[in-house]
């Protein structure tokens, strides 16, 4: 797979909801902070959203998408000069699943999802993206066109495994905005969604995530890209913000955790997989990184999964 892919699939982005809900006109509603990612599209209307700590609010017009990974309280409003009312208010009266209508008269009506990050270190990926990700352009609107209809529609009609459908196409609308996002040129930041946008860094990410068990060496690396290894080195840094051997240190544990859980693969086993000829040492590093050694790991993450889907059971409405 490609690192999007790989950092998505080890991340296990879980669908809280999925579903559409419109703003009548005059309406103002508040939500506050939450967890995961937010991915939502503008069927019709417009409205503006603002989020906490961003000075201007933005405007969303038919088609657009936004995504929201740092979990701040934010508003969506028709009018920025009337006084928010609490989500909760609005849920209770307003959002259900057949709000999506082809009436564009009727407001402005959204779909989309909540999406909570199961995996460890989800801060891979939400620290790299900016507090709002607005997909605008019309080309991007146009590539988003197909998924925002399929949702539309298994809304508004509900079929037997409809809810499910609905999941998935919102799942895919959010992957298809990281993807946007990413050919729009992520520019002006460190970190590891910026260097898939850069050509030569990001061929150098998706060699040690095609195979991360090889054994690399900082001139290995260089020579795939066709760099010095002093200026590859530097640039990988000021790029990623780590060094390409840290990098791929936590890789390889965001692997071996991944295994560690979700198989009865021997620890040797997996610690030859990724390129350490000794448990020991292979032990030394993921302690150093997880926090934990190996068989903690395999034993208290379990423990950890069913205390969060007790957990996910029991979110109120707030997790819309």
């Amino acid at each position: 797979m490609d690192p999007l892919s790989d950092v998505l699939s080890l991340l296990k982005p879980r669908s809280l909801i999925s579903r559409g809900f419109a703003l009548a006109k005059d309406t103002s509603i508040q939500w506050p902070e939450h967890q995961g990612i937010k991915c939502y599209a503008i069927l019709s209307g417009q409205c503006w959203l603002s989020v906490e700590g961003i000075c201007e609010a933005v405007l969303l017009t038919a088609g657009d998408c936004f995504l929201l990974p740092r979990g701040l309280p934010f508003c969506l409003t028709t009018d920025l000069s009337l006084t928010p009312v609490d989500f909760r208010t609005f849920l209770s009266s307003r959002m259900t699943d057949t709000a999506v209508s082809d009436n564009k008269s009727e407001g402005n009506h959204f779909v989309g999802g909540h999406f909570l990050l199961t995996g460890d270190h989800a801060d891979i990926l939400l620290k790299s993206l900016p507090p709002i990700v607005h997909i605008q352009k019309e080309s991007d609107k146009e590539a988003m066109r197909w998924s925002l209809e399929r949702i539309k529609e298994e809304l508004r009609d509900p079929q037997p495994g409809g809810s499910l459908i609905a999941e998935q196409l919102a799942y895919m609308m959010l992957i298809q905005a990281l993807r946007l996002h990413l050919a729009n040129g992520v520019q002006g930041g460190v970190g590891w969604l910026f260097a898939l946008a850069d050509k030569q860094m990001g061929a150098a990410l998706g060699c040690l995530h095609d195979d991360p068990g090889h054994q690399w060496t900082l001139k290995k690396m260089a020579e795939r890209v066709g760099m010095s290894r002093s200026i590859f080195a530097q640039r990988f840094k000021a790029t990623v913000g780590t060094s390409p051997m840290e990098y791929l240190t936590r890789w390889r544990m965001l692997l071996a955790g991944h295994r560690l859980t979700s198989s009865d693969d021997p620890i040797s086993e997996i610690a030859l997989s990724l390129g350490y000829e000794s448990e020991s040492a292979f032990s030394k590093a993921f302690r150093r990184v997880m926090l934990r050694s190996p068989r903690q790991y395999r034993r208290g993450q379990n423990l950890i999964s069913a205390s969060q889907s007790e957990g996910l059971a029991s979110l109120p409405v707030g997790s819309y």
